[in-house]
């Protein structure tokens, strides 16, 4: 351990000393996304306060555990993640009720948003027992800090949270015109192995601004506001640019899209899906006339080679 991480700790605890702790309660702690110092004082307390700390990786809490000299073998880690979260939660109800205080973490940032927890959550809330909130790192709000968007283009910076869209090509679009006309900013979430089929499929928004954040707050952290039609060629100028986890927030739509705009995105949806399906998805993200469209769709299909 560091010492600056000693330093923290003792810190902690003397920030924490005032802090009432009730006994019988879940604390749900955010840790970060990244950067080993991203994490709260009052996290570092409670996570060597608690009697069990439930996590989505074991193995990866113990690493990170030990980072902050948090000894692991005066806690029992509890596996809990997506695939037996509804099970192992019943067992943290039981450790709640016979007084014990239960920590959470997801593998990196707040837990329950986009990871695991929910379910957790929602059992201890279920069973009228205690659930608290400590904050901290949060890749949502980080990307959404320097994506720069401004009063004039969302009133009072209102934002939807989407995650991760369809793997499927057909949703994924459809998804896609489902946002189209959203006058928020909307955050989504990719990984590396998808990051460019979410930007060609996000490339039918056209002139639709683009913020794109990878590897927040880790050594080669990139951000980038680019144009929806542009960030295919982005990712594409430089290797790197596809490795890392992405947040993309796309900027409010604009009020009113102009013909052009209509037949651009009913060429790019037509190059990757059945007729039909581009000329409904291009009506919903454009509201042109759906026959107009048809008609359009079979003259560009004529003129194909």
């Amino acid at each position: 351990m560091s010492a600056s991480f000693a330093l923290a700790l003792d810190a902690a605890d003397a920030a924490a000393a005032s802090q009432h702790y009730p006994s019988g309660a879940l604390y749900v702690v955010a840790t970060p996304i990244g950067n080993l110092a991203d994490i709260s004082l009052r996290a570092l307390h409670v996570l060597k306060l608690v009697d069990c700390i439930a996590c989505e990786d074991t193995r990866h809490t113990q690493t990170l555990l030990r980072a902050y000299g948090v000894d692991t073998s005066a806690h029992k880690l509890l596996a809990l993640h997506q695939h037996n979260e509804a099970q192992v939660a019943q067992a943290v109800v039981e450790r709640l009720r016979l007084g014990q205080r239960v920590a959470y973490v997801s593998d990196a940032g707040t837990p329950a948003v986009s990871d695991p927890g929910a379910r957790l959550v929602s059992a201890v809330r279920g069973a009228c027992l205690l659930a608290l909130a400590l904050p901290g790192a949060s890749s949502v709000t980080a990307a959404l800090s320097v994506a720069g968007i401004t009063s004039d283009e969302a009133d009072s910076g209102q934002f939807v949270f989407v995650g991760f869209l369809s793997s499927k090509a057909i949703l994924r679009a459809s998804e896609i015109a489902a946002l189209a006309r959203e006058p928020r900013a909307v955050v989504l979430l990719e990984a590396p192995h998808r990051i460019e089929a979410l930007a060609l499929a996000l490339a039918v928004l056209g002139d639709r601004l683009v913020t794109v954040s990878r590897e927040l707050t880790k050594q080669f952290e990139e951000t980038a506001t680019v144009s929806a039609s542009a960030m295919p060629a982005w990712l594409r100028e430089q290797p790197n640019r596809t490795r890392g986890e992405f947040v993309v927030v796309l900027h409010p739509a604009r009020v009113a899209t102009d013909g052009g705009d209509e037949q651009r995105v009913l060429a790019l949806l037509l190059a990757e899906l059945p007729l039909k399906t581009a000329v409904k998805l291009a009506a919903e993200i454009t509201g042109a006339s759906r026959n107009a469209l048809y008609e359009s769709a079979l003259a560009l299909r004529k003129m194909a080679p």
